[in-house]
């Protein structure tokens, strides 16, 4: 069976307050975008994991997509899988990729193996491996609370827009972006500003860990102003970086770009 994780980006991110056990409260916006893995697996009489696209070195059983297969299998009798995972996320970009192909994974196997699990169940599974995870279950817009895992779906479309988006190559950890963040209480709820004409967004909706990012890293800043001398409406780092995103009217001019990836495709849903 194959699926394509996709990809989503962050639409303001707000470090609200920093919790006693390191983690942090914070209010953003998730928003899904057409960026995917290629995920697929076929049953097998031993676990393995192929994976093109990155380096791998890991230990197959520290992959997001086999703890899924060993969260499951505690709570039903699955066979072992060969699993084969072509990255087009780029890691360590904010983007959610590790995130995504957990999420479906689960919703893969819970698909091919008629597990009957629900939504909720599937969230609650897949929210055990990362904030964020449960976020793709749904796959849809919403305005996220809490270390990132507190959902409420919101009425957002970008559909018509183009998305472009460039991975420098720059690595950032989460760790490192969080070292330069101030948490504090932002003067308007995101929630509401989000609901304004994407024409005001670049004057009222930020990303707190740009600031941090932007003096480690001045290549990411300049990517950033990149898209708006050409003619962003909006334009922003997503997540904890280093991908920076634009939002255009019209189809941007990628080409001579030295990235990582750069990527530009026209929402349509």
């Amino acid at each position: 069976m194959i699926c394509f994780p996709n990809a989503k980006i962050n639409i303001g991110l707000n470090i609200v307050s920093r919790l006693p056990n390191g983690y942090h409260n914070i209010e953003t916006v998730f928003y899904p975008i057409p960026l995917c893995d290629v995920l697929e697996f076929v049953p097998s009489q031993k676990t393995s994991l192929y994976v093109e696209g990155v380096d791998f070195a890991e230990d197959v059983e520290n992959n997001l997509v086999v703890k899924v297969l060993r969260l499951l299998q505690k709570d039903f009798l699955l066979p072992e899988l060969e699993i084969f995972l072509q990255k087009k996320i780029p890691v360590g970009a904010g983007l959610g990729g590790g995130s995504s192909d957990a999420a479906f994974m689960l919703k893969m196997l819970n698909q091919f193996f008629d597990l009957k699990l629900s939504v909720e169940q599937m969230e609650c599974y897949v929210s055990k491996l990362g904030a964020d995870c449960a976020f793709f279950i749904k796959n849809k817009p919403v305005f996220a609370t809490g270390i990132g895992n507190v959902f409420k779906e919101i009425d957002l479309s970008l559909k018509g827009f183009y998305l472009a988006l460039i991975k420098p190559k720059i690595f950032v950890s989460t760790k490192e972006a969080y070292l330069n963040v101030f948490p504090q209480q932002p003067n308007f709820s995101l929630i509401d500003l989000i609901k304004q004409p994407i024409s005001s967004w670049q004057k009222n909706i930020v990303n707190d860990f740009e600031r941090g990012i932007f003096n480690l890293y001045p290549q990411i800043a300049e990517l950033k102003e990149f898209f708006y001398q050409n003619g962003a409406i909006y334009a922003s780092m997503s997540g904890s970086g280093s991908s920076v995103y634009g939002i255009f009217s019209k189809k941007p001019d990628l080409k001579s770009m030295d990235c990582e990836l750069c990527f530009c495709e026209k929402i349509s849903d």
